[in-house]
């Protein structure tokens, strides 16, 4: 939950405060069936980015980086790392919106404007639609793997989780 805040104060930071954007155009409802992550420089949540998943594609969106650190790699890190959890899940495709501006920035990492998709605006913003072809990859995470990587935390499938570790059982009873 304490990360989670972070992402609030991050985007609240960025886009109410920085963009001027309304407080529930931003946080629009999608937060709690969304991924978000949180990129980090040295001890300050810097960065954050998340992504909903839907049939065929995952949507990445709400990237947020404040300003102080916007000259640092953390953008590409976080976008990076979101694209890969998508190949990950198994997905071939991300979609997202991008800013007019920003276009450039996302061709980076393969992104190319959706054909015959035409700019639109909200919040005072222009935007394009994107699309990210993804590369099949070997390790997705599927049905077919052991449950406790399944029951892992999101995109932490490489370290044992909790269910696996397990915890000293209790010796005496509290009332």
């Amino acid at each position: 939950m304490e990360d989670f805040v972070r992402v609030v104060a991050v985007r609240s930071i960025v886009y109410v405060e920085g963009q001027n954007c309304p407080f529930d155009e931003e946080f629009d409802g999608n937060d709690f069936c969304g991924v978000h992550l949180l990129g980090w420089v040295n001890d300050e949540p810097a960065a954050t980015l998340r992504i909903r998943f839907f049939a065929g594609f995952a949507k990445v969106e709400r990237l947020a980086v404040r300003k102080d650190f916007r000259n640092s790699s953390i953008a590409a890190r976080i976008v990076r790392t979101g694209l890969s959890m998508i190949s990950r899940k198994g997905y071939r495709t991300a979609y997202g919106h991008a800013r007019l501006e920003l276009e450039s920035f996302w061709s980076r990492f393969g992104a190319r404007r959706r054909p015959m998709s035409e700019v639109f605006s909200f919040s005072g913003q222009n935007y394009v639609e994107m699309v990210v072809d993804l590369p099949p990859i070997n390790d997705v995470v599927g049905i077919e793997n052991d449950p406790h990587l399944i029951n892992r935390p999101e995109g932490d499938w490489d370290r044992p989780g909790i269910l696996e570790i397990g915890r000293s059982p209790r010796t005496e009873m509290s009332i």
